[in-house]
C-alpha cells in the first residue's frame, strides 16, 4: 500500500484506527515509519487492538460528542506537534434512527459533522506543514445527495438514504476543504474503499446481507467483488501518501486511482455522482456544518 514511501518523522491521525479498515491503515502507515495517533472512544479496546504495532499512540475521543472532540483537539494542539496525514476513517452505517448531540441524525453527525469539527479544531496542527486530509466516503454516496430540505431526517427516517447522505457529505467536505486549504498546502481527498465485510455492517441483519447478495445462508462471503480489509485500506493509504497526487486535491478516488464520473444510468454504484463533487453544494454544506457545530477556522479569512 505504501511501497517506496518513507513516512519516518511524519505524524498521522486515523479515526477508527483500531478496527476494520482503520486498523489495516494504522498498520500500513506505522510500517512505513509514521507515528500514528489513534483516537478512540473505547481506549482499552484500541490499545489491545494496536498492541504490537510500533509507533502507535492511543488517545480518547468520542465521535458522538463534540465536547470530546474539542478536548482531544486542544490536547493535541497544545502538544505543539503538527499532523501530516489525517484520515477520517471512523463511521457508522445504516443504524436505527439515533440522535446525538443537539438532536443531530447520527450518521450525518458521526460520519461528517464531528469529523468536520475535528479538522477545524486541529487546523493549527494540520496547516503547519501542509497536511493531506482524507475523508473515507463510499459508493453509498450514490444512494442520496444532501437532503437540503430535511438534512436531519426529522421526517421519514430511512437508514440507507441517511447513510448515502453522510457519504456524500464526506466527499463534499473534502472538495471544499481543498479549496479553502490549498493556499497553505493542505490538500484533501475522498474515496470509496470498496466493499468489505467489517464491523461497519454491525447494524445490518443477516437477512439483509443475504438479500444484498453479500453472504450466503451459512454466513460465508458470497460476493466475489468484496475486498479483504487490507485491500480495502489500500485506497485511503494511497490517497494519504501517493506521490502521484502531489499538487492535486479535492478529488474522489477508488481502486487507488481518481474515480471517473458516474454514468447517469449507472446501477452498479461505480464512479462518483455529480452531487458529491459539485462546488456550490460543497460550499453550502461547509456553511451549514459551521452553523451546526459553531466552528469554522476560515470564518475570518
Amino acid at each position: 500500500m505504501v511501497r517506496g514511501v518513507d513516512l519516518s518523522g511524519k505524524i498521522a491521525l486515523v479515526t477508527g484506527g483500531y478496527s476494520g479498515l482503520g486498523l489495516e491503515t494504522t498498520r500500513a502507515l506505522a510500517g512505513a515509519g509514521a507515528h500514528v495517533v489513534v483516537p478512540a472512544r473505547r481506549r482499552a479496546t484500541a490499545e489491545q487492538a494496536v498492541d504490537g504495532i510500533d509507533g502507535v499512540e492511543v488517545d480518547e475521543l468520542d465521535l458522538s460528542d463534540v465536547e470530546s472532540v474539542r478536548g482531544f483537539a486542544e490536547r493535541f494542539v497544545a502538544s505543539g506537534r503538527s499532523v501530516d496525514l489525517v484520515i477520517n476513517n471512523a463511521g457508522i452505517m445504516a443504524c436505527p434512527e439515533t440522535r446525538v448531540g443537539p438532536g443531530w441524525e447520527a450518521q450525518f453527525a458521526i460520519n461528517h459533522l464531528v469529523h468536520y469539527a475535528l479538522v477545524n479544531r486541529l487546523w493549527p496542527a494540520i496547516a503547519r506543514h501542509g497536511a493531506r486530509v482524507v475523508a473515507v466516503s463510499s459508493a453509498g454516496h450514490h444512494l442520496s445527495g444532501i437532503r437540503w430540505d430535511d438534512v436531519q431526517f426529522e421526517h421519514r427516517y430511512d437508514k440507507r438514504q441517511a447513510y448515502g447522505q453522510a457519504k456524500t457529505a464526506n466527499a463534499l467536505f473534502a472538495a471544499q476543504l481543498d479549496v479553502l486549504g490549498c493556499d497553505v498546502g493542505v490538500r484533501a481527498f475522498s474515496l470509496h474503499p470498496g466493499s468489505i465485510l467489517t464491523p461497519l455492517q454491525r447494524h445490518l441483519t443477516k437477512e439483509e446481507m443475504i438479500a444484498a447478495g453479500w453472504i450466503d445462508e451459512d454466513g460465508n462471503l458470497a460476493d466475489s467483488t468484496f475486498k479483504t480489509p487490507e485491500q480495502g485500506a489500500a485506497t485511503q493509504v494511497w490517497a494519504a501518501t501517493s506521490p502521484q497526487l502531489e499538487g492535486m486535491g479535492g478529488v474522489y478516488c477508488e481502486d487507488c486511482d481518481i474515480a471517473e464520473p458516474a454514468a447517469a444510468d449507472d446501477t452498479q454504484l461505480r464512479g462518483v455522482r455529480d452531487w458529491a463533487t459539485d462546488p456550490q453544494q460543497a460550499a453550502r454544506l461547509w456553511s451549514l456544518s459551521a452553523e451546526l457545530t459553531g466552528v469554522d477556522v476560515f470564518a475570518s479569512c
